[in-house]
């Protein structure tokens, strides 16, 4: 609703960088930070827990991340789909990125992936006529649900 009402302030740098050094921040939907990548809680969600994972290094395309970095980061979108259906039993996940503006990248220079949980029959009227979605869980909930899944996963 602060979205809706406009009280949501603007945010200043890059999502992916999420200020100060913790691993985890409720104010910035930071669910997990390593040195590698970078998991939020979409603020703008599509469905209930949707997931956005990026690496560290600001980087626009693909062929820019080292092959370490790569496998950081798939390992790290494998470890959210783990945790995704062991808390929320999806039917299934949808599990992209967009590279680009023209691609529908929302923030284009900073790649990052979308893992979408998806229930049998979850867009009803309401999304395919009006664009509007529902949710059925706050995202503060979604965040304290998710969140000690995340601290299992730190060193």
């Amino acid at each position: 609703m602060e979205h809706v009402l406009g009280k949501t302030p603007k945010t200043q740098g890059c999502i992916f960088d999420p200020p100060g050094t913790a691993t985890h921040d409720k104010h910035s939907l930071l669910l997990y930070r390593d040195q590698w990548t970078v998991v939020l809680l979409n603020r703008f969600p599509y469905a209930n827990g949707h997931l956005l994972v990026a690496p560290i290094r600001h980087l626009a395309d693909l062929p820019e991340l080292s092959l370490q970095e790569q496998g950081k980061l798939m390992h790290m979108v494998t470890q959210c789909c783990t945790i995704l259906r062991a808390t929320f039993a999806p039917d299934g996940l949808n599990v992209g990125l967009n590279l680009g503006q023209t691609a529908g990248a929302g923030i284009a220079d900073h790649l990052h992936f979308h893992i979408v949980p998806r229930w049998d029959g979850d867009h009803n009227f309401m999304t395919v006529c009006a664009e509007i979605r529902t949710i059925p869980q706050h995202i503060d909930n979604t965040f304290d649900t998710l969140l000690p899944h995340f601290l299992k996963m730190q060193v």
